[in-house]
């Protein structure tokens, strides 16, 4: 299996619902690494798993509408905890998208599986992989 991975961040504030959360209950923020890796079982023509520049707008579009926002203010992301691990799927869901869509260098199909990696801290991550279906 081959593999590309670009990288960004989002910088956020947020807050969670539950006796789990301990002091992030309250409104903190937080400066996410978000790692998006594309695999597949062989290359294309070209040589490529995707076209590394539009796997990366590809991210950055998923994330723009998210950096320097207060998640607990955002419409669209009211009454969900929006944990690191929610995160992983959200980019996830939006990067499967655009595989599906032939927007990342690749024909559909083509692009096997995403793992997207969410880094919170030096000490912690968490991510999510699936098969990106069609």
């Amino acid at each position: 299996m081959y593999g590309v991975e670009v990288r960004d961040h989002i910088m956020i504030a947020h807050s969670f619902r539950g006796e789990v959360f301990g002091p992030a209950q309250k409104l903190h923020g937080a400066t996410f690494i978000v790692d998006a890796c594309f695999m597949a079982s062989t290359l294309d023509a070209n040589s490529i798993v995707v076209d590394i520049g539009r796997a990366h707008e590809a991210l950055k579009a998923c994330l723009q509408p998210l950096n320097y926002q207060n998640l607990d203010a955002v419409p669209a992301l009211k009454g969900i905890n929006t944990t690191t691990e929610w995160l992983t799927r959200h980019v996830f869901d939006a990067l499967a998208g655009a595989a599906r869509a032939g927007e990342l260098g690749r024909a559909p199909g083509e692009i096997e599986r995403i793992r997207v990696t969410v880094e919170e801290s030096h000490v912690a991550r968490a991510w999510f992989e699936d098969a990106v279906g069609s």
